[in-house]
């Protein structure tokens, strides 16, 4: 039977299945992260950190350091990983769309026509630097694993994906301003 635990503990699990890590190093690659949604924060990671070790699908172990406080370095389990794998073969669940702008846009006609073209531009200077920062992202390719070509090539199409919903929403804006005539173009 499939436990009930939050995502970010199957995040965690992945994670470590690739690697040891500290609680720290999960959060900074959590928050690196443009599809672990999560915010990162301390009391998030560590509460999962404790309920995968009451379940047995991680351990710790205390690294012992000269001049710095002692680290716990998280390991999966062989538990862990049966646990992880039952999540990935789990039915995924469809995208949740919660975007801001879709409400503001719904309400715009509020707003005279300077109003809504400035509306406009600014969502759209915002998506054009998400597209930048995604990009650079990618180039650096932080947190990757590549144990195989078929993972590498499956955490270069998550950010692929990442990239092509932004200049989606960007095609999709300029959609919006050519239904709205001449006046609304840049």
């Amino acid at each position: 039977m499939m436990s009930m635990m939050m995502s970010i503990n199957y995040a965690i699990l992945g994670i470590l299945s690739t690697q040891s890590l500290t609680g720290y190093d999960l959060k900074k690659i959590i928050q690196d992260s443009s599809f672990m949604y999560w915010s990162g924060n301390n009391n998030q990671i560590y509460k999962a950190l404790v309920e995968l070790l009451n379940l047995g699908f991680v351990t710790n172990e205390i690294q012992m350091q000269e001049s710095s406080p002692a680290k716990k370095i998280y390991t999966i389990t062989a538990e862990g990983i049966v646990e992880l794998k039952k999540w990935v073969l789990s039915t995924p669940e469809i995208a949740e769309i919660k975007k801001t702008f879709l409400i503001q846009l719904a309400w715009s006609d509020l707003l005279n026509d300077e109003e809504l073209k400035s509306l406009l531009s600014a969502y759209e200077e915002q998506i054009k630097m998400q597209i930048i920062l995604e990009k650079e992202k990618s180039r650096r390719g932080r947190f990757s694993p590549a144990r195989s070509r078929r993972e590498l090539t499956m955490w270069e199409m998550i950010q692929e994906n990442i990239i092509s919903s932004y200049e989606s929403e960007l095609s999709w804006l300029e959609t919006v301003r050519n239904k709205l005539g001449s006046d609304f173009q840049q």
